[in-house]
């Protein structure tokens, strides 16, 4: 079973992915946060910083690409060839309102036609090999026979599937019977992504579907970055990994309290490994002040007992 960590916007960018893997190896693929490629063919200063040069990293990291233009698309996918990268991933699967009000994300399953001729432009001249993040369907599970039937008419390299609709977000459950439908009806190679928060959960998911032959993981890691290493996340190396993350940070962005900011994300999944994570994590949310953040999260990191499992509260 191969093991990749999702694209998380304002999560997993070039620094966490390679303090991720310096501190917690067993990822098998880290998938990049999704770059949206305009018709003025000019990456913004956000996007060249998190998408180095493919030889520049010790592990597999690949580009994630949101957008409906073909044109806009292809240009994307050379300038990511031309940084070393053999494959990028064409985003279908972001449910964000104003991204689907545009065509992109999970808006591409809207029409299917539309779809089919983007797919045609790409695949017609791709430089770089192609794999796919979806979802089911904007509303209703009863669309995704009729998506996978155009999915199928290309030589995408691997199908990732969130089995859940558009309109559900990330809220209830996830529907395995869709994907039971694909891992029968599909001769894509297919990778399963939704709710895994533990090794329990990949093992449920391995065990309905044996012939699975990847599973992707996004804030069940970022809640318990150490999740696939032996023994689970160990304290010591998440007390490292945060100190030298929040370090990096401060110099990437120029700043304490940008740094503070985007710490705060990571610890709105990490508080959910924590017992009694309650009180402090208010205390946590409330902090403006750098030294008052650092307090609490050694009060956290160093005081807290670390759950055998992640509890999710999101």
């Amino acid at each position: 079973m191969r093991h990749y960590f999702a694209p998380l916007e304002g999560l997993t960018d070039s620094i966490y992915r390679r303090l991720h893997h310096k501190y917690f190896p067993g990822i098998d693929r880290y998938y990049m946060p999704f770059i949206s490629p305009t018709m003025h063919h000019s990456f913004t200063t956000k996007e060249k910083r998190d998408l180095p040069e493919a030889g520049s990293v010790p592990f597999v990291a690949i580009p994630q690409i949101l957008t409906k233009s073909p044109e806009d698309f292809l240009w994307a996918a050379g300038c990511c060839k031309d940084l070393g990268y053999e494959q990028v991933n064409l985003n279908m699967g972001c449910p964000s309102g104003t991204v689907v009000s545009k065509g992109k994300g999970a808006g591409m399953l809207q029409n299917l036609d539309t779809l089919r001729a983007f797919l045609d432009a790409v695949f017609s001249a791709t430089p770089v090999d192609i794999s796919v993040k979806t979802r089911i369907g904007i509303s209703s599970p009863e669309e995704f026979p009729a998506i996978l039937d155009v999915l199928e008419q290309y030589p995408i390299t691997e199908l990732t599937i969130h089995p859940r609709v558009r309109q559900a977000f990330y809220k209830g459950s996830v529907d395995l019977d869709a994907f039971s439908y694909a891992m029968s009806h599909s001769a894509i190679p297919l990778c399963y992504n939704g709710d895994l928060c533990s090794p329990d959960d990949i093992n449920a998911v391995a065990a309905r579907f044996p012939n699975l032959q990847a599973v992707m993981l996004g804030r069940g890691l970022i809640g318990c970055p150490g999740m696939l290493c032996p023994g689970g996340t160990d304290r010591a190396k998440l007390t490292q990994f945060h100190d030298e993350l929040m370090e990096e940070y401060c110099i990437a962005f120029g700043s304490r309290r940008n740094a503070m900011c985007r710490m705060k994300e990571n610890w709105r999944h990490l508080l959910c490994l924590f017992e009694g994570s309650e009180s402090l994590g208010k205390k946590l949310r409330k902090t403006t002040d750098y030294d008052g953040y650092l307090s609490v999260t050694r009060e956290i990191l160093t005081g807290l007992p670390l759950r055998e499992k992640l509890q999710p509260d999101w």
